[in-house]
């Protein structure tokens, strides 16, 4: 992979995952930032430059995707789980 994507899917792997903790529902948190993990994990030894572009713009698409979720998140905010009481107090 080149150094310049490379660079790239890294920056998209960060910003997919402060995207997903945005969420204010604790299992779509969790989620989201367990399947944007893995997929990312599945795909790092693939070096084919047409496949890891197509890839890329996978990602792109699904980060604008977790944007609006996210922000309908925002828009219809539930009570926070006991769990996330928990969490909280731990830190």
């Amino acid at each position: 992979m080149a150094a310049s994507s490379r660079g790239q899917v890294l920056d998209l792997y960060r910003a997919m995952l402060r995207e997903s903790k945005h969420f204010n529902n604790y299992n779509y948190r969790t989620y989201a930032i367990r399947r944007i993990r893995d997929a990312f994990r599945e795909n790092k030894n693939v070096k084919d430059p047409v496949e890891i572009q197509t890839l890329v713009n996978k990602a792109k698409r699904d980060l604008e995707i977790i944007r609006r979720q996210v922000h309908i998140s925002q828009l219809y905010s539930t009570d926070k789980l006991v769990i996330e009481n928990q969490e909280e107090s731990r830190t």
